[in-house]
């Protein structure tokens, strides 16, 4: 299970969060990116996005489904309901990055899956869990 380094939403995301316009009943993936990736917080769109994991050894290009769930109403918190979990097969998962993204929409937000910033790797038969934090992804809380 990797916690990693502390999460990064991109503009575009904050900006629908503070505005109401982000739905947690759309549809939204997780997805793994290796070192050479181009992320960064002004990136719109995962098809914008390079050098995603392989499709291979137990990983699928465009990543696990994920549940984005808003909670509260003077503090909202965003957060993912089940972490997404890969098992390496035939081959080692590598990445470094989490991204969770809106299917066909923005991108939500990343995250390194190492706090010093290395590469994880996952061998055959280990799983990789993207585990989010347990006080959510991200709160907001309404000022006084």
């Amino acid at each position: 299970m990797v916690a990693g380094g502390p999460i990064t939403f991109t503009n575009g995301a904050l900006t629908a969060i503070l505005n109401g316009t982000l739905v947690s009943g759309d549809t939204y993936k997780c997805a793994l990116f290796l070192s050479t990736s181009d992320l960064a917080v002004t990136e719109t769109t995962y098809a914008g996005l390079t050098n995603e994991h392989a499709n291979a050894y137990g990983y699928t290009t465009g990543g696990i489904s994920v549940a984005i769930a808003l909670s509260g109403t003077t503090t909202v918190k965003v957060d993912v309901t089940t972490d997404p979990v890969w098992t390496a097969s035939g081959g080692s998962i590598v990445a470094k990055w989490a991204v969770v993204y809106e299917v066909g929409g923005l991108i939500l937000c990343y995250w390194l899956l190492d706090s010093t910033a290395a590469d994880v790797t996952v061998t055959t038969g280990n799983t990789l869990t993207v585990a989010a934090p347990a006080e959510g992804l991200y709160t907001l809380t309404k000022a006084a």
